[in-house]
């Protein structure tokens, strides 16, 4: 007796695709199809950094493997050295804070990099670089949020408010979508442009120029996000 269509093509999906017996694969996560959810993986600012500049990146991070330095005190490195350049806001020191900024900055693209060569990738270190991130930046924007109470100017407080509850939401806004199974890491300003934009204005006297398109742009990045998601959402 001949079997239906659909009988024939129940069994096939249990046995699975002969070639994945014949690895060996379990059932569950054989011929595996990636999420279809409708829409291109995003490609940030910092990918194509990462991508263009290898050539510095891999022999550095292959040196500092062969030196025996762990990632975590490339990440204190970086925390450390953003903490005393907020220092140096809070003192008015703009152009040295912006240079210290960009002595320790590239620091940050390292440790990921390294973990991964020493095969120490791990869920924790990549939550304390988060974390720490976090902190650099925000000790950032307490420097140039003191300066503005020293001098009483409400404008600057009220920018660097809006600046810091921008890039917060902008790291929430991934955090949360990951959480879900679903990514959100593009838009207007990721952190390596807020980096960028930054150090140059510290370095060149115009901090307020700077938190003005922070404030901006860090705010429509997380509303950028937020499409994202809800996009993919209705692709999934």
């Amino acid at each position: 007796m001949k079997q239906p269509a659909s009988t024939i093509a129940s069994e096939r999906s249990e046995r699975g695709n002969p070639q994945d017996r014949a690895r060996g694969l379990p059932r569950r996560i054989r011929s595996a199809e990636p999420p279809r959810s409708g829409l291109k993986a995003q490609i940030t600012f910092t990918d194509r950094l990462r991508i263009n500049f290898r050539f510095v990146l891999d022999p550095a991070v292959e040196f500092l493997d062969r030196t025996g330095v762990h990632p975590n005190y490339l990440t204190a490195i970086g925390v450390i050295g953003t903490t005393a350049a907020a220092y140096l806001v809070s003192q008015s020191l703009f152009t040295w804070a912006g240079l210290l900024i960009l002595l320790v900055g590239p620091v940050d693209a390292l440790d990921g990099a390294l973990a991964r060569r020493r095969g120490e990738q791990q869920a924790f270190g990549a939550f304390v670089d988060s974390v720490a991130d976090r902190y650099s930046e925000l000790a950032l924007y307490a420097g140039l949020l003191w300066v503005a109470q020293a001098g009483s100017d409400w404008r600057l407080s009220f920018l660097v408010y809006f600046a810091a509850f921008g890039s917060v939401l902008v790291s929430y806004v991934r955090a949360r979508a990951q959480s879900l199974g679903m990514d959100a890491k593009g838009g207007l300003l990721t952190r390596v442009e807020r980096f960028i934009i930054m150090t140059a204005c510290l370095i060149f006297n115009i901090p307020f120029i700077g938190v003005g398109i922070l404030a901006i742009g860090t705010n429509l990045t997380a509303i950028q996000r937020i499409w994202h998601v809800r996009q993919m959402s209705k692709h999934g």
